[in-house]
């Protein structure tokens, strides 16, 4: 399974998204520092969904982290989220 499509699936199955959308944006990272061959290492992150509503935004990005898990988190070299309620 590709990273992008296990982002999706646990983010889905953790929040109630109305949006999501996750890019592989790791080619335009070539030649830079976690870049890896074949992608996967550098995603953006689009979501949305009610159980942000009232968090500052760092209590919304740790919330995707600790929904995403150490060990997936992990093989991510950089993750940019762009999270609403």
């Amino acid at each position: 399974m590709l990273v992008k499509d296990e982002i999706e699936a646990v983010l889905k199955a953790a929040f109630t998204t109305t949006r999501l959308v996750v890019s592989d944006v790791s080619e335009a990272h070539r030649g830079h520092a976690g870049y890896q061959e074949g992608g996967q290492s550098h995603f953006d992150v689009a979501i949305t969904a009610p159980e942000f509503a009232g968090l500052s935004r760092v209590a919304k990005h740790r919330a995707v982290h600790s929904a995403l898990g150490a060990e997936l988190i992990g093989r991510i070299h950089a993750l940019s989220l762009d999270i609403a309620p």
